[in-house]
């Protein structure tokens, strides 16, 4: 059964107009609900990180700041949200669905976290709507309790996964990919084990070349025994933050193929959604559910509905 990491903590209160789409959250289960493809069989409430694991990753000094409500102005205004305790805690279940979604991918080959990909988050701060980062932890976690040795992390959002690359710069058991918008934030970007910058306006047949010819040499050079792929659709044409050009077939071909290499090598890939920032909220809950169907159907067969 294809594991989903839910719970209603991961909707957050943001003013109207706020550019995060919130809403997604409550509209991807709902339809894949409505459609079939899922049932409530195949959603888990995750648990929440406890202070041990998160300062596998966080530094002291941050972690202190959030669980006392300290942080400064200056600090918490680049994470993009109103500073509370209720987002501190919504990051920590975030956090721990993606560790428990590598865990349900161990044993079905694939699991999907709603939320998750808070790939900006850094070791002592957070920004771009990440308080904690969740790949990085969640990868911390398994190889501090010897669940994995090698881990990839595919990360096809629009935007560089700075806070990847800084945490991970010295631990040699996590490689980091990214392919992201050259000229798009974050404007000062860190060193990634490989980063492909592609140009604005990007389209299907270029970004999927790029990534055929790239992301099967990388399974096979670094030979991970876990894949985190956070999987945003913030590469699609319509993105208000994304300056990329891709289509909802490209997207969703995207998908796929990253879905196909994992599935071929026999790799347990943990699926974060990342971001989406389309005018339209259909644009983004579509491209988004496409990922759960494309899981779905490769791992499990078709549809249940």
């Amino acid at each position: 059964m294809l594991k989903i990491a839910y719970s209603d903590v991961f909707r957050y209160s943001v003013p109207d107009k706020h550019r995060f789409p919130m809403q997604k959250y409550i509209m991807i289960p709902e339809r894949l609900l409505e459609e079939g493809t899922i049932t409530h069989d195949n959603f888990f409430a995750p648990k929440r990180l406890t202070e041990e694991e998160i300062l596998t990753t966080h530094t002291a000094d941050y972690w202190h700041k959030l669980k006392t409500q300290t942080l400064p102005r200056k600090e918490a205004r680049p994470i993009g949200f109103e500073m509370t305790e209720a987002l501190v805690d919504r990051g920590r279940h975030i956090a721990h669905a993606t560790y428990e979604c590598a865990l349900y991918a161990q044993k079905y080959g694939v699991a999907m976290n709603v939320a998750g990909g808070t790939h900006h988050a850094f070791a002592d701060h957070g920004e771009g709507f990440c308080v904690f980062n969740d790949v990085c932890i969640a990868s911390n976690l398994l190889l501090n309790r010897r669940q994995a040795q090698k881990i990839l992390i595919v990360d096809l959002d629009v935007h560089q996964g700075n806070g990847n690359a800084s945490i991970m710069a010295d631990e040699q058991r996590v490689f980091v990919f990214s392919m992201h918008g050259a000229k798009n934030y974050p404007f000062r970007k860190e060193i990634s084990d490989l980063d492909i910058e592609l140009d604005n306006d990007t389209g299907d047949a270029e970004y999927l070349q790029i990534l055929k010819d790239t992301l099967p040499r990388l399974i096979s050079e670094v030979a991970p025994d876990m894949i985190f792929y956070q999987s945003a659709v913030d590469v699609l044409a319509t993105d208000k933050l994304g300056k990329l050009g891709l289509t909802q077939d490209g997207c969703k071909a995207r998908d796929e193929y990253v879905l196909e290499q994992a599935k071929a090598a026999s790799i347990p890939v943990a699926i974060v959604m990342g971001g989406g920032y389309s005018e339209d909220i259909e644009d983004v809950v579509e491209a988004h559910c496409n990922t759960f169907r494309i899981a779905q159907k490769l791992y499990f067969g078709e549809m249940v509905g």
